[in-house]
């Protein structure tokens, strides 16, 4: 599913109008963007968890000259589902 159809997901839904949907869509993706990036948790219960983890500084190795290289700490986005979206899943 890609963004169209959950917005045609969401207006059949909810009764809301596809450009209605499709703002409260896109309202709520930016939301959730903006406070992973201020490091802040996002959760819906039953639903799952979108949080900012580190990554520590590693080594690594260049596929084309196959030396070693450092890579650098880094933030990255994560979502981790919630026992109602795990069990729905796995049925």
């Amino acid at each position: 599913m890609n963004k169209t159809e959950l917005v045609s997901a969401v207006a059949e839904k909810s009764g809301l109008a596809k450009k209605d949907a499709e703002k409260a869509v896109a309202a709520m993706l930016d939301t959730i963007v903006e406070s992973v990036s201020k490091g802040e948790k996002v959760q819906f219960v039953g639903f799952g968890t979108f949080e900012q983890r580190q990554r520590n500084a590693r080594t690594g190795i260049d596929p084309r000259t196959k030396q070693q290289i450092e890579i650098p700490a880094s933030k990255v986005p994560a979502f981790k589902p919630g026992n109602a979206f795990k069990e729905s899943v796995n049925k």
